[in-house]
């Protein structure tokens, strides 16, 4: 088996440990890009900055003309209060790399410094891409970065990135053909109806009631308008109404998530959504307000992508790491506006102790996630064996 990380690992797990320290939301990465660029520079690449934002891209020209590869890292944080305990928890208060991006980057990095030293072995390019913003739905940080060129000069063949995922063992990596994640929508509903005194409920009009039935009509439309076949998920996740515990109040504000991977599922959702919400507030006397915003597309992984990093895995960490998904995650990425322009592949990392129950360990998102570092050798690995492959055929 070929191994890349072990000459790089101490450092890789030194700038990750920085950059959790010092995390940044999306659209103020700067600290973080600036970490990145100066590895970059002193691995000799060309480096672009403020690609799209606080984006950086470094350019890695092998040694003969042939294809590039993208190689793609995050680098945003969560808005989130740390409380792992470790002696290099965020330093910023409010917030945390509680997504993995800081792993990511790092683990780029080192796969930066990996290629860098076979360059004259390289035939092609390679661009290491460092995306800002990946948690900014609806917009994301992906299409800045494509409206600034990433993907020219030289035109990029294929982009392959990875995903820390605590569902899975450190030592595991897994990998699926086809749909990998899930689009993300956001809808905001405003139920309209009329104030009145608590203890005559006949004088007004509840909006909060209203919303409640609503919030239930709408989780119908997942049981009884999407095949059984297909998958789908609508949260509503914040509600806002209310004024005083004797007021009946006019106005409740809903806040949800949609979540399809079928292209047309996704295009039926406004309407089923409007439909059903206004049609109960008219029922119960009031109205309802629907706007739908449309986020990040589903993630759809190449076939040919996938054999090459199926194939590159086994080469560089064994048949025994490589695990082959049956079924996508309703999760989100934004590296699916990628995928919808160059033939793309995105892995799973895993990144959970094999000492640690699943049930047990903090997931993605959480203030304790706290993901192995010894999966990094792994992730460097797939980065670097799956853009030798690549540029090979």
């Amino acid at each position: 088996m070929e191994m890349y990380a072990e000459k790089y690992i101490e450092r890789v797990i030194s700038w990750r440990r920085d950059i959790h320290a010092h995390p940044e939301l999306s659209q103020h990465e700067e600290r973080t890009a600036g970490l990145v660029a100066n590895v970059l520079d002193g691995l000799g690449l060309e480096v672009t900055r403020n690609v799209g934002g606080f984006g950086v891209v470094g350019l890695l020209r092998g040694n003969e003309d042939g294809k590039t590869v993208g190689l793609r890292a995050d680098m945003d944080a969560l808005p989130m209060n740390e409380e792992t305990g470790l002696p290099y928890a965020s330093k910023n208060a409010g917030v945390m790399h509680a997504c993995g991006h800081d792993t990511h980057t790092a683990m780029l990095l080192g796969a930066a410094c990996a290629l860098s030293e076979m360059r004259d072995k390289i035939r092609g390019n390679v661009k290491f891409i460092f995306q800002p913003a990946e948690e900014l739905n609806p917009t994301g940080g992906a299409p800045g970065m494509i409206r600034d060129g990433v993907l020219e000069n030289p035109n990029v063949d294929g982009l392959f990135a990875l995903h820390v995922w605590p569902v899975y063992e450190t030592g595991k990596i897994a990998l699926r053909s086809g749909s990998c994640m899930a689009a993300s929508d956001r809808v905001f509903l405003t139920v309209h109806g009329r104030t009145a005194h608590g203890s005559r409920p006949d004088q007004g009009n509840d909006a909060i009631v209203t919303s409640a039935h609503i919030i239930t009509g709408l989780q119908a439309i997942i049981s009884r308008s999407v095949s059984p076949l297909d998958s789908a998920v609508l949260t509503i996740g914040t509600i806002h109404g209310g004024y005083r515990y004797n007021v009946i109040p006019d106005t409740v504000k809903l806040e949800g998530t949609v979540r399809t991977l079928n292209p047309d599922t996704q295009s039926r959702m406004p309407e089923l959504i409007a439909r059903t919400a206004k049609g109960i507030a008219e029922a119960f006397g009031g109205t309802c307000d629907v706007e739908y915003v449309k986020g990040y597309p589903p993630l759809v992984n190449d076939a040919g992508l996938a054999e090459v990093a199926e194939g590159a895995l086994k080469k560089a960490c064994g048949d025994d790491a490589v695990i082959i998904a049956d079924q996508p995650e309703l999760g989100a990425e934004d590296f699916a506006f990628f995928a919808r322009e160059r033939p793309a592949m995105m892995a799973w990392l895993g990144c959970r102790p094999s000492s640690v129950d699943v049930r047990d360990a903090a997931m993605l998102h959480n203030t304790k996630f706290c993901p192995d570092e010894e999966c990094f050798k792994y992730g460097i690995d797939y980065f670097v064996q799956s853009a030798l492959d690549f540029l090979s055929f």
